[in-house]
């Protein structure tokens, strides 16, 4: 491998696999040193791919199917977010796609749907056209520059103690048992409805979670209400809650029926995903440190947790409460000391 000039300019000059590769770089020896430096590192790590070679054309949908989803794996929510943006993009040309379409797209996106949602569309475009440029199937990104919109996530929806026995009553049999197992676990439903009975020790009280949205495993201690609701069920194998004919349970049935149980018992604006916020809220109510809670529910990131902060009047109390010492280090006034803040206007 070598660089040199000719003329004004700098060129690189190698040969690999028995085929020479002669470029001009430009004006700078230093940005063709550079250049020379990277392929040898390539080449020594068998990924040294043609950087002046153009790509095939290929069509967004293809890139996804035949490449992406190899690697990024058929997770539900992925596959629902990669429909959506598929309705603009799928029959696109993948080198094609520029920056100014993505910016559209997300303009009008911000109009039907809540900015969380526009933000995981766009920061998934962004990772399909990194893996599209590693690849060598694109050059560019043009998702990179677009920027995220400014996400309100600190409303927190929860019930009080009477409304969360009102609501299980309402539930049907079919969708009972894991409803009132979410309101004392805090599990998410995708779990919920993986967990099998391999994962749950009734002896020792715990759930063990192998797979969660933080990619750790997590341990969840059981207290008697969800202790009861596994003692309940009849069969000790396989998945811990099915459907009324031993199947699994599917997400399109608990919706509809926790829709109705919410509408028979009179409790509005929530989701079933809401429950994981009713047992947090319950815990922060009655006392429970925030870092506790951040660890039962499995989050990562303090700030998660810190929106339940609200509903912890006490510990605040507790917090300045500490203070209280300094009053009983406060030295007696005199008599004549007392006299002179009486006569104070």
């Amino acid at each position: 491998m070598s660089v040199y000039k000719r003329g004004e300019m700098w060129y690189v000059d190698f040969q690999f696999m028995k085929k020479r590769y002669r470029r001009k770089i430009g004006p700078s020896r230093k940005s063709a040193q550079k250049i020379i430096d990277k392929l040898k590192t390539q080449i020594v790590e068998n990924r040294f791919l043609d950087p002046w070679q153009r790509p095939d054309p290929i069509r967004f949908k293809d890139f996804v199917e035949r490449y992406y989803l190899k690697h990024a794996g058929r997770e539900r929510r992925l596959l629902s977010r990669l429909k959506q943006v598929g309705r603009e993009f799928d029959d696109k040309i993948m080198q094609e796609i520029s920056a100014w379409q993505i910016q559209k797209y997300v303009a009008k996106r911000k109009e039907e749907v809540r900015p969380s949602s526009v933000n995981r569309e766009t920061a998934l475009l962004k990772t399909i056209f990194s893996r599209a440029i590693q690849w060598n199937v694109c050059k560019e990104n043009p998702a990179k520059q677009i920027k995220l919109f400014k996400e309100e996530n600190v409303r927190v929806r929860y019930l009080l103690d009477e409304e969360i026995w009102r609501l299980i009553d309402a539930c049907d049999p079919a969708i009972r048992p894991i409803v009132t197992f979410a309101i004392f676990t805090g599990i998410r439903r995708g779990n919920l409805l993986s967990l099998t009975w391999d994962h749950v020790d009734l002896d020792r009280g715990i759930v063990t979670l192998e797979k969660t949205k933080s990619k750790k495993r997590l341990d969840i201690p059981l207290n008697e209400p969800a202790r009861s609701v596994l003692r309940d069920i009849p069969w000790r194998e396989g998945r811990v809650f099915r459907g009324r004919d031993g199947g699994p349970l599917k997400e399109s049935g608990i919706r509809k029926r926790f829709a109705r149980a919410l509408k028979k018992s009179g409790i509005v604006d929530m989701t079933f995903h809401s429950l994981r916020h009713v047992f947090a809220s319950a815990l922060v109510m009655k006392g429970v440190d925030l870092n506790v809670v951040r660890e039962l529910l499995g989050h990562s990131d303090m700030k998660m947790t810190l929106r339940y902060a609200f509903l912890a009047p006490s510990v605040k109390t507790a917090a300045v409460s500490v203070l209280d010492s300094v009053m009983a280090q406060k030295p007696p006034q005199n008599k004549d000391e007392r006299k002179v803040i009486a006569l104070r206007p």
